[in-house]
């Protein structure tokens, strides 16, 4: 199982991002990823930055960590700029960066700016079109295309990308599965369905499978109480895991044991690199580190 750190642009500083994707890296996390709202899902006063720009600064800042989002919202970029923008990050990176994308959860976003389409019918089928132009375009094709949201004569692009770009979608509806059976390389599961993750695996085909997770981490049992307080009062209404690293340990391992390869986790006390540095030895260490006799007959 890998572990990728999920932590918002918002309420802090492009500085503090920076530490917090640093201590990632050296805590032996994966990658980082952001949202991408107009309006911060519940918390619509607080300032947020931009999903692309913050990539592009963190990217700048690191280097080993795929730089991502969770999710990229389709209807706020048309596909040929977002084409061109994560090719230009993929350059930029290294190679670094991973496409994560949907077609929209937040109706917030839609009715306050006016976007378009909103309707949940046609943001599948407008996120549809997306896919498989920048499929096209980043394959160094010419492009004539008519959807019933986009219109291409004669488009391309260069350079391409280096080598793939990964695609990230998620969602379990049965319009979402069928994009992520024909389009994504990473399946991204909201934990509210995992009742139903082998259900629906035989639907998406041989795609790789995510969670994202709230995850509140206890570093001993004197602060237990204390960490659990904090948790509830912030965020109860997510459901955080909260333990120990040897608790969680085990709930991860009985993630992987269904066939969940990869975490986003979002910390509750917004990832300090203390809380980075010590979930990387506690968990990330001991998850990575085959138990004794593993792999013998």
């Amino acid at each position: 199982m890998e572990f990728h750190l999920f932590l918002p642009q918002m309420r802090l500083s492009l500085d503090r991002l920076v530490a917090s994707a640093r201590a990632a890296e050296a805590a032996g996390f994966g990658g980082i990823a952001g949202m991408d709202h107009l309006i911060p899902p519940m918390a619509e006063t607080q300032p947020m930055y931009e999903a692309m720009m913050t990539n592009t600064w963190i990217a700048a800042h690191t280097e080993r960590l795929t730089i991502s989002s969770l999710v990229l919202c389709d209807a706020f970029r048309h596909p040929a700029v977002l084409a061109r923008e994560a090719v230009t990050l993929d350059h930029a990176s290294g190679g670094r960066y991973e496409l994560g994308i949907g077609w929209g959860s937040w109706s917030g976003d839609f009715s306050t700016f006016g976007i378009q389409p909103g309707e949940p019918r046609a943001r599948v089928q407008r996120l549809r079109e997306t896919l498989e132009i920048l499929r096209a375009l980043w394959a160094g094709e010419t492009l004539d295309y008519d959807g019933e949201f986009h219109h291409l004569r004669g488009a391309t692009q260069a350079p391409v990308p280096l080598t793939r770009i990964p695609i990230l979608i998620g969602g379990a509806g049965p319009k979402t599965l069928q994009l992520v059976h024909d389009f994504a390389d990473w399946w991204n599961v909201h934990v509210g369905v995992l009742h139903k993750l082998e259900d629906a695996r035989s639907q998406v085909g041989d795609v790789h499978v995510s969670i994202q997770q709230m995850v509140a981490y206890v570093p001993n049992e004197a602060d237990r109480n204390l960490v659990t307080e904090g948790a509830l009062r912030r965020f109860g209404h997510s459901r955080p895991i909260i333990g120990t690293g040897p608790e969680l340990v085990d709930h991860f391992g009985r993630l992987e044991e269904r066939g969940i390869e990869r975490v986003y986790v979002w910390f509750c006390d917004f990832a300090p690199p203390e809380t980075l540095a010590a979930f990387g030895s506690e968990v990330i260490d001991p998850l990575a580190t085959p138990s004794p006799g593993a792999g013998h007959v």
